[in-house]
């Protein structure tokens, strides 16, 4: 009796030894599977991306490369006036080695392989780039030839009204121009682990 106690107790002993946690803060390098976009993405939809680079802990590999982070879209945004910047929110849910096991994660998205002018706020949403200088301008460009057309045409009260027209043709030109966010298909994730996560080695041998 003593022995099959020992003998259970040994195996509880190598179990725990082999379970490891990864700790809050920890960076998942992950590569986008599917396009997200705030022109045909939705709150819901979901998405997926492999993991890129294997974490370790203490020498031993706990989520190797191929691994699959699974999760939904929370947020699209575009906006509909000049100043603001279209955005895509995504939750990572769940972690899935190559072995079949799956791991419930809690995770943000803190950075992407993206640049001109996008950006990761501290929410995890990701910005696209809005509105930038040229356009600015071109909206000023649009004010300023409005006033002339109204000047000529009606000597001073033409010129406010011309910058009326002429602003808002502008403005509204800039509006027509695709203002939004994309997550192109194979962009480089980087998501922070929020909770410890909990986890048995793999046994794949990668």
């Amino acid at each position: 009796m003593k022995k099959i106690v020992g003998i259970g107790f040994a195996l509880l002993l190598a179990a725990a030894a082999a379970a490891q946690t990864v700790p809050a803060g920890t960076a998942l390098r992950v590569k986008l599977d599917n396009t997200l976009a705030t022109f045909s993405s939705k709150s819901g939809d979901a998405f997926s991306g492999h993991v890129t680079e294997a974490l370790t802990i203490d020498g031993q590999t706990i989520v190797p490369v191929g691994a699959v982070v699974q999760g939904r879209v929370t947020r699209v945004s575009e906006p509909r006036r000049v100043a603001g910047k279209p955005t895509i929110g995504i939750l990572p849910q769940t972690l899935v080695l190559p072995t079949g096991e799956h791991f419930a994660i809690d995770a943000t998205l803190v950075d992407t392989n993206l640049g001109h002018g996008t950006d990761v706020n501290e929410e995890g949403q990701f910005k696209g780039a809005g509105h930038d200088r040229r356009d600015l301008l071109e909206i000023a460009g649009g004010t300023g030839g409005g006033m002339l057309i109204g000047g000529l045409a009606a000597a001073g009260k033409g010129t406010l009204i011309g910058a009326a027209i002429g602003g808002t043709a502008a403005i509204a030109y800039w509006l027509s121009k695709r203002n939004s966010a994309v997550l192109p298909a194979g962009t480089e994730l980087v998501m922070e682990v929020e909770r410890p996560l909990a986890m048995t080695p793999p046994t794949t041998g990668q």
